[in-house]
């Protein structure tokens, strides 16, 4: 069932968007060679913490996975697509490093992810988050009322193909609201004016995922969780919460 928020509602989800995007500012501060995954959860879970916030991804089993998430972050390095596990692993400089974080508070969610390197970049990695924030950019962008869900996976699909990127199959988007995940499915490729309408008050998060190898195939690791590439090629993963509203898509999780 689909749910469309009220003004109050979209209020009350901006303030989970602020702590949403505090979080990831604040662990993107702390990302430096040497610094471990761990450490950077736990920068996250302070910063929610502080905001009275919960987490909703510490805890969350879905029924794919084997056991509950460990995390208050996803941290996907390199080759990892999503769903990252925070661990010892310690930051090399070089690295892309892709941070997924939500919030709960009050009783509504938010959810976001950034991408970025660590130390000196690699040309072809600065061009595939570049690209990745285009195709994120697109979906927002055709997020508006009146369109249709395939209307913003097209927007998404495009630009990552037109760059040459692969999109791991079944893996996109979502509504959000009083729970992480709720419907409507937002694909990360599709055909335009297809799908659910866009109306005011529906809330999505948008996420595009593209792969530097350009391939859509996709392998999980054996803890059930963490999705990689195929081929060994990097990834990046972008993402906002976006109410859609008679004035054009409004960014929940900004600053």
């Amino acid at each position: 069932m689909v749910e469309f928020k009220s003004e109050a509602s979209l209020a009350s989800m901006r303030e989970a968007g602020r702590v949403v995007a505090t979080a990831l500012a604040e662990v993107e501060r702390a990302a430096a060679v040497g610094v471990s995954l761990l450490e950077l959860d736990r920068v996250a879970h302070e910063v929610l913490r502080a905001a009275g916030a919960s987490s909703p991804f510490l805890g969350y089993r879905p029924s794919f996975a084997p056991v509950p998430f460990p995390a208050v972050i996803c941290a996907s390095v390199n080759d990892v697509v999503v769903h990252g596990i925070p661990d010892g692993y310690r930051l090399r400089d070089g690295d892309l490093v892709s941070i997924d974080c939500g919030a709960v508070l009050d009783g509504w969610a938010g959810d976001a992810a950034v991408s970025f390197t660590i130390g000196t970049a690699r040309p072809e990695d600065s061009e595939l988050i570049a690209a990745t924030r285009r195709a994120l950019e697109a979906g927002i962008a055709a997020a508006v009322v009146g369109n249709r869900i395939g209307d913003v996976a097209h927007a998404i699909g495009s630009v990552a193909r037109e760059a040459g990127y692969g999109l791991p199959e079944g893996f996109g988007g979502h509504g959000i609201g009083r729970r992480m995940h709720e419907e409507p499915d937002v694909p990360n490729e599709g055909r335009p004016g297809r799908g659910f309408p866009l109306k005011p008050g529906l809330v999505l998060a948008i996420e595009p995922m593209l792969t530097a190898g350009g391939k859509d195939e996709h392998a999980t690791d054996p803890d059930g969780w963490t999705i990689r590439t195929v081929d060994g090629s990097r990834a990046a993963h972008v993402e906002h919460t976006v109410a859609i509203t008679e004035a054009g898509p409004r960014i929940l999780t900004l600053p």
